[in-house]
């Protein structure tokens, strides 16, 4: 493989640059753009990242793919990007999954990108393989600086199942829990659109603008797409340490009533409910990273953190732990996935059941997308709050869920469901009337 060469841009506008990439990302059939939206923190320490073309990839599902995922990893020394799809559990434990994938991602799909970029700001920091990067800088700047209308027609996402069959559904899986079969389960619905078209670099700038999340992730991989506000990261890599900051409790923003919305985010903080998820959640990941880290060195230096992002509050534990010498990216991502916050306890006994109960194969829903720099370091998200799309067969889909336990209300976990459906909705209607 050619030489990455590597130069500094700056931009005047970066508004319209953003704008520019959008449009430029659909000459390329694999395209990754991640948005911290100047959330950026110790562990992302980049704004913006964009992977752009293909010169190598790795393509698999289930069987074997977390060993060759080391192994591509350790034959390309560059960045890499991609991502992990929720079917990998049926490589990890003895599962299966029957339920149909209308979407269609491949279960693991990593790339060499040709262009990288950086972006802090309005500097551009630019890695090409083929082309020199003041001819991509320029390639990008030659494009629309106006989107495309994000849809044809007005988008109608409907539930897979009705509030009766979902209420009716949690109190099955909360008589799981009484018998004990399992202590908390992730239980998630999908929404859906059939027959639907739309331009999906407008969809993600129209979801982005709107919800502005830390892990957000404008995904293609051929004629799949993936429009991610994640607010979540799963698993980082950074200063010899590896990190995961689970996500369990949201509570609603109420943004013309500052005394109400500080009341709200304060009774998130202490509702015992949220609480005891989040820390049953952050039990697992401890376990988890356990398996793949030195001994004595995985601790918590945040438990049950409420964090504020524009449409709720959030909270949000840190665990971390120094990994075992020399162990790939592979094995760290066997032991770990999928993410405690979207599965439950125990793993293997809530992914059974949520193979029984729920009514739609996640796919990439609840999976991962991230990247690996040619350091070592790496930093994956949580693929919540996503809208997912085969431009093939017109078929739009999202998911959303909340953490089932003993003591849930099932009204309100259906509640929590549609506050999370609400925010996508509202952009995909917007954009479908705004013609």
């Amino acid at each position: 493989m050619k030489k990455r060469v590597y130069e500094y841009f700056n931009v005047a506008d970066i508004v319209t640059f953003n704008i520019q990439l959008l449009n430029w990302s659909t000459r390329f059939s694999n395209f990754c753009l991640m948005d911290s939206n100047q959330q950026s923190d110790k562990l992302g320490s980049i704004q913006k990242m964009v992977a752009a073309g293909s010169v190598v990839h790795l393509q698999c599902n289930a069987g074997n793919a977390f060993t060759e995922l080391d192994a591509f990893i350790a034959q390309n020394n560059d960045w890499v990007f991609g991502h992990l799809g929720y079917n990998l559990k049926n490589e990890i434990e003895t599962l299966e999954s029957k339920l149909l994938d209308p979407i269609g991602f491949p279960d693991l799909y990593f790339f060499v990108p040709e262009i990288v970029l950086e972006i802090s700001d309005s500097r551009i920091h630019i890695g090409s393989v083929n082309k020199s990067p003041q001819a991509v800088f320029e390639e990008i700047q030659t494009a629309s600086t106006v989107l495309p209308p994000a849809a044809r027609e007005e988008i109608l996402p409907m539930p897979r199942m009705t509030k009766g069959d979902y209420i009716a559904t949690v109190k099955s899986i909360q008589q799981n829990l009484l018998q004990g079969a399992c202590y908390e389960l992730n239980y998630c619905q999908e929404f859906f659109s059939s027959n639907t078209f739309i331009h999906p670099p407008a969809v993600f700038d129209a979801l982005n603008q709107d919800l502005q999340q830390p892990f957000s992730v404008y995904y293609q991989w051929n004629y799949c797409y993936a429009m991610s506000a994640s607010p979540e990261r799963f698993i980082a890599y950074k200063e010899d340490y590896l990190w995961s900051q689970p996500m369990k409790g949201t509570a609603k923003r109420i943004h013309d009533d500052a005394a109400a919305d500080a009341a709200q985010r304060q009774q998130l903080m202490m509702d015992p409910k949220e609480r005891a998820e989040n820390i049953m959640v952050v039990d697992l990941v401890r376990n988890d990273l356990s398996k793949v880290c030195v001994a004595g060195t995985v601790t918590v230096p945040e438990l049950c953190k409420v964090m504020s992002f524009p449409k709720v509050h959030q909270m949000i534990s840190t665990v971390k732990g120094k990994p075992i010498a020399d162990i790939g990216l592979g094995a760290i991502m066997k032991a770990c996935f999928p993410m405690g916050s979207m599965t439950g306890a125990p793993k293997k006994k809530v992914m059974e059941l949520i193979e029984k109960y729920e009514c739609s194969n996640r796919g990439l829903f609840s999976g991962s997308i991230g990247y690996i720099k040619p350091n070592g370091d790496f930093d994956f998200n949580v693929m919540i709050r996503s809208v997912f799309y085969n431009q093939n067969t017109a078929y739009l889909s999202f998911h959303t869920g909340s953490g089932i336990t003993y003591y849930a209300q099932p009204e309100r976990e259906y509640e929590e469901c549609l506050l999370k459906a609400a925010a996508i909705k509202k952009v995909l209607t917007e954009v479908s009337t705004l013609k």
